[in-house]
């Protein structure tokens, strides 16, 4: 344990301006509050909260971090409060330590009382001073190294697992490499423990049998880059179990099929010198194709910069090679505590905008079980990070497929999409994303969002920029039948109508452009009458209603009813002249008529049942169809042409099902009688553009 001396010292060792007294109040206080306190291990316990600061003096931070580091758990485990920490050390300290003790308090729930509310306190803490976040990893590290202590193996599984899904993926996120391997390794010990154990010994058995083959191989990648007149250092490592045993998971391979098990890390004096030292390291081994990554160009997101390469060493061996400066390697080891932007005082808010997004999911969920998985603290969970090819990282929610990537990176594109590479593989638009995936969306000219995708994509952004495509698609479709039934209806009229007249009709109707007219009459949203009025204003004074295709229900009359008596034609089977009828009354209410197979009659077992027939001057009624065109352009036009040229009047279309390449619809049209309606039908399924049409 740090001294107090010891710990001081350090601070003013890179920072001389530092508050010296401050930072011992800091000290004593802390020995003062957890006074007799102890560990697992049987040490003091504020020998916890010195080594934390200790860690956060290895990366030079600033004096109210450190003073974060001796202070944050006493207001959790102490009577100290937050009031009194403001009182002694000022308000910055004491909003670093209540950032710090909000996750303290989230760890310590029960997993079902673990509240979104309280996740929102710690992320906006923590996106207002990622420092918090910053002594929180360094807490959660010396934990780890100390939980072999913690005599109750289900605590210590709890621990690990907490550690491996949240506290080592913030670290990377962060940039702080050394922290994240150091707790994947701890954690995976304790987490499978046969498989650390087994592969451990591997490696100490290779580590005997190689006589010193590491320093070796260092050597000579370091005389070959000094003959080409570079000075570099080099250093040779085993790579840690957990990464093994990851590409042993991920490849389904066995240790001894794991061949790149040493890694080695040439630092350089320059950006230039790195690729000078690729060049020659390439043209003196063979490398690995497709394993050169280069980070240099373009760094990952969280700011890691190094080259990396494979290279087939003597005797078949593959060997991992990263290039790098040195200010890389500070970088790439410890992120964004390297680079602190307090030191120049500047709040770092690019770096942490990601939090922001976090906070925003917290926003948006209703409860807890939105936000964490399995009521857990997931932070990482609910996101996943991907790429596109030429390195941009989009956050996406977990579950989000390539057509969600692809709104998320451009409307345009999302509209486009017809095929996507996951990891340079062609994968069907449905596949679940996984963390770091790269996707290449691949569009066409003509293509446009499909209906059947809302079934598989996640993000909001994607759903609605469907939904608005589709509706769109199915007015200009409406409209386009429009257009065929204005040209019909404009014929009517006695003048020559041109874009004057109809730019006029828009006017009177209180509409904005032409397309909404087309598709008003499309939809049978306005009647012939009221077009035709609109178009050229008195012309229908002299239409009388039979003559008025809107109107043509009063044609229809009923044998079998008393004189007086009301009816309507039944919705669910839409009679027309020429099908044999019944009528169903009850009482209070008029004569429905029903087709005689109508299956709705099944329930007017408590109703009159009457038997009706057509008047002989009976025609016009509407008759409802379901017609299955193939879904592309100008199909649907097609269809409409067909109504227009059987002098069929649609009232009303409607979408009910579109499964790429078909689309169905439903259709009711004022057709004269069945003999009529029939010969619709037979036109309809001989067009090319109908794969299937019924009376519905």
């Amino acid at each position: 344990m740090l001294r107090q001396y010891e710990l001081v010292e350090r601070v003013l060792g890179y920072d001389p301006n530092a508050d010296e007294a401050a930072l011992n109040r800091a000290y004593v206080y802390t020995v003062q509050k957890h006074g007799t306190q102890t560990r697992a291990s049987g040490d003091p316990y504020f020998s916890h909260p010195v080594e934390v600061a200790g860690l956060m003096t290895d990366l030079q931070l600033d004096q109210e971090t450190i003073m974060t580091a001796l202070l944050h758990d006493t207001v959790e485990d102490t009577l100290a409060t937050i009031e009194d920490i403001e009182a002694n050390f000022g308000p910055e300290v004491a909003q670093l330590v209540d950032g710090v003790t909000k996750l303290s308090k989230i760890e310590a729930m029960p997993e079902d009382e673990r509240a979104a509310e309280n996740l929102r306190k710690f992320l906006l803490a923590m996106s207002e001073d990622i420092r918090v976040l910053l002594v929180k990893l360094a807490d959660r590290l010396h934990n780890m190294r100390t939980l072999h202590f913690i005599k109750k193996p289900e605590k210590r599984q709890r621990i690990a697992r907490e550690t491996m899904d949240i506290y080592a993926p913030l670290a990377e996120r962060v940039g702080m490499y050394e922290y994240m391997r150091e707790m994947q390794a701890l954690a995976f010990e304790q987490l499978e423990p046969e498989a650390f154990a087994t592969i451990t010994d591997r490696l100490a058995t290779l580590r005997n049998q190689d006589g010193g083959q590491v320093d070796a191989i260092a050597l000579a990648i370091k005389q070959a880059l000094a003959e080409a007149g570079l000075t570099v250092e080099v250093s040779g490592r085993e790579k840690h179990p957990y990464s093994i045993w990851k590409k042993m998971a991920e490849r389904h391979v066995s240790f001894e099929q794991v061949t790149d098990i040493m890694a080695f890390r040439v630092v350089c004096e320059s950006d230039a010198d790195c690729y000078r030292a690729m060049g020659v390291l390439h043209t003196t081994w063979q490398f690995l194709p497709g394993r050169f990554k280069d980070y240099i160009s373009t760094p990952k997101t969280n700011g890691y910069r190094s080259l990396h390469t494979s290279l087939m060493y003597e005797n078949s061996m593959r060997v991992e090679v990263q290039i790098r400066t040195r200010e890389m390697h500070q970088r790439n080891e410890f992120g964004l505590a390297a680079h602190w932007a307090y030191k120049q005082g500047d709040r770092p808010d690019g770096q942490v905008a990601w939090l922001r997004d976090l906070i925003e999911i917290v926003d948006a969920s209703h409860d807890a079980e939105e936000l964490l998985e399995h009521t857990r603290l997931a932070i990482y969970q609910d996101r996943i990070f991907a790429f596109t090819p030429k390195g941009a990282l989009f956050q996406l929610p977990k579950g989000s497929t390539p057509v969600d990537f692809a709104f998320a990176v451009h409307t345009d594109l999302g509209a486009q999409t017809v095929g996507a590479k996951i990891n340079g593989r062609h994968m069907p638009l449905r596949t679940p994303l996984e963390n770091g995936d790269v996707v290449e969306i691949i569009k066409g000219k003509n293509a446009e969002p499909q209906l059947n995708w809302l079934s598989f994509v996640v993000t909001g952004k994607a759903r609605a920029a469907i939904r608005r495509a589709v509706r769109l698609k199915q007015r200009a479709e409406v409209a386009e039948i429009g257009r065929k039934l204005f040209d019909e209806i404009a014929s009517k009229v006695p003048a020559r109508i041109g874009k004057k007249a109809i730019r006029e009709a828009v006017k009177r109707l209180e509409m904005e452009e032409d397309q909404d007219l087309m598709f008003a009459i499309g939809a049978a949203k306005l009647s012939d009458r009221e077009v035709m009025e609109a178009l050229v204003p008195g012309c229908t004074a002299d239409i009388d209603d039979d003559h008025d295709w809107s109107k043509r229900d009063h044609a229809i009359s009923i044998r079998g009813l008393t004189a007086g008596v009301g009816f309507t034609l039944a919705d669910c089977c839409h009679p027309v002249p020429g099908d044999r009828i019944v009528g169903l009354r009850k009482k209070g209410d008029g004569v429905q008529v029903h087709a005689i197979d109508c299956l709705e009659l099944a329930s007017g077992i408590d109703s009159d049942w009457l038997d009706l027939s057509w008047g002989k001057k009976s025609q016009g009624a509407l008759g409802r169809m379901r017609v299955t065109i193939y879904d592309r352009p100008g199909t649907l036009a097609e269809m409409a042409g067909i109504f227009a040229q059987n002098v069929a009047n649609v009232k009303s279309l409607e979408q009910v099902q579109n499964d790429a390449p078909f689309a169905s619809y439903d259709i009711d049209a004022e057709v004269q009688d069945l003999a009529h309606l029939t010969r619709i039908l037979s036109a309809l399924r001989a067009s090319d553009a109908v794969a299937q049409a019924e009376r519905a």
